[in-house]
């Protein structure tokens, strides 16, 4: 028996060395990366539109539309297209009080933001509106003044899909929030900022996206509820790669507590769940076939489980361990925890996110319990509705 407990150990183990040490190898990545875009000229040479999906939004939303009002950005390069989504409050007047061009849509079968921004695409190519790139925004959501400038500058030096920094708006607000800025330090910060300086493609986030007007002509926009990823998969498998801007950030609103973030959460795993089914096998398929560390990298960054999974797994093989009294397992899972622990931080460095963020990491273990019950419940099936509002903190 205690032969067999021991083979499981160094099974688990060996599968996380492999993990961390990826994890590790592009932290070093992301401490050798610019982290600054280089300005091309003071003048603005690219029309942007901006597509904001909205469904019952009337108390968040003008926040967004007025922070657009003060990008360092002439007013004239850009419009702000805002579809009202099967919305029954006022978000379609307070968009069109704010100066924004409302588009209101209703279909009760087509639920969600891909749908909204599918149609919204649809819409503006059939009025031929004139625009060199778009930028797609959550109505919760703020970004840095100099978002369009930076972008801007990386469209002239001919990128075609950009990913900003999607951040947390108030990340010291309360612990939940705090934690999740801390993993998206690591999964929207360091991550993409390692790609960027490797060659790879950063991915999409779903939030502060920016595409040239020629790659939405040429590869349409999912419906589906894992948008942004379906899309990303259809621009790598073409050879396509999402460049990262570290330095155009935006600051999205996040739940307060975990039950508040319970849909969102379920939502993110069952999308991660379907891209490792649908898109996996054919990344490494033609990693192979291609030899691309663009594709090779992409079907691991989709292979790698949450970082809870990862911690928790990592804790169970240091009692495993410790219970068989086995030196080279402790060591072994002591050091895996060392690994990760500096992968955290190093996130939380290069992000430059705020001490009090850090004293949240004592709430860790909560959370990483909490998130391991929800990754078992998504993958047993037991949570399987589709498209639910991610409660606000406001309501």
């Amino acid at each position: 028996m205690g032969l067999i407990f021991l083979t499981v150990l160094f099974g688990i183990e060996s599968l996380l060395v492999g993990i961390v040490g990826y994890l590790l190898f592009l932290t070093v990545a992301a401490w050798f990366a610019p982290r600054q875009t280089r300005m091309q000229g003071p003048q603005p040479d690219r029309r942007f539109a901006i597509l904001i999906p909205a469904h019952n939004e009337e108390r968040l939303l003008p926040s967004l539309l007025e922070n657009l009002q003060s990008l360092d950005y002439p007013s004239e390069w850009y419009a702000v297209h805002v579809v009202a989504d099967n919305c029954t409050d006022r978000t379609a007047e307070v968009a069109g009080q704010a100066g924004a061009v409302v588009h209101e849509r209703f279909d009760t079968e087509q639920l969600g933001k891909g749908f909204a921004l599918e149609w919204l695409i649809k819409r503006l190519w059939e009025r031929n509106e004139r625009f060199d790139a778009i930028l797609i925004l959550d109505s919760d959501s703020i970004v840095s003044s100099n978002f369009l400038s930076v972008m801007a500058a990386r469209l002239a030096r001919g990128e075609e899909a950009i990913q900003g920094y999607y951040a947390v708006r108030d990340p010291a607000g309360s612990w939940s929030a705090s934690l999740r800025a801390v993993a998206l330090a690591a999964l929207h910060f360091l991550r993409p900022l390692a790609r960027s300086v490797l060659g790879a493609s950063t991915g999409l986030k779903g939030n502060g996206m920016v595409f040239a007007a020629d790659i939405i002509k040429r590869y349409r926009w999912p419906a589906s509820l894992t948008e942004d990823i379906e899309y990303h998969m259809s621009l790598i498998l073409d050879g396509k790669r999402v460049t990262f801007a570290p330095d155009a950030i935006v600051w999205a609103e996040m739940p307060s507590s975990l039950a508040a973030s319970q849909t969102q959460n379920v939502r993110w795993e069952r999308g991660r769940q379907e891209m490792v089914r649908n898109y996996v096998p054919r990344l490494l398929k033609s990693a192979l076939a291609r030899r691309s560390f663009l594709l090779f990298d992409a079907a691991i960054e989709q292979l790698i489980p949450p970082f809870s999974i990862i911690a928790g797994a990592t804790v169970v093989c240091v009692v495993l361990a410790a219970l068989l009294q086995n030196s080279l397992g402790l060591w072994i899972g002591l050091s895996l925890i060392a690994g990760q622990a500096f992968y955290t931080l190093a996130a939380l460095f290069l992000a430059r996110l705020p001490l009090r963020v850090y004293q949240a990491l004592l709430y860790a273990p909560i959370f990483i319990g909490w998130k391991i019950l929800l990754y078992i419940r998504v993958l047993v099936g037991l949570d399987r509705k589709g498209w639910v509002r991610t409660a606000r903190n406001d309501t």
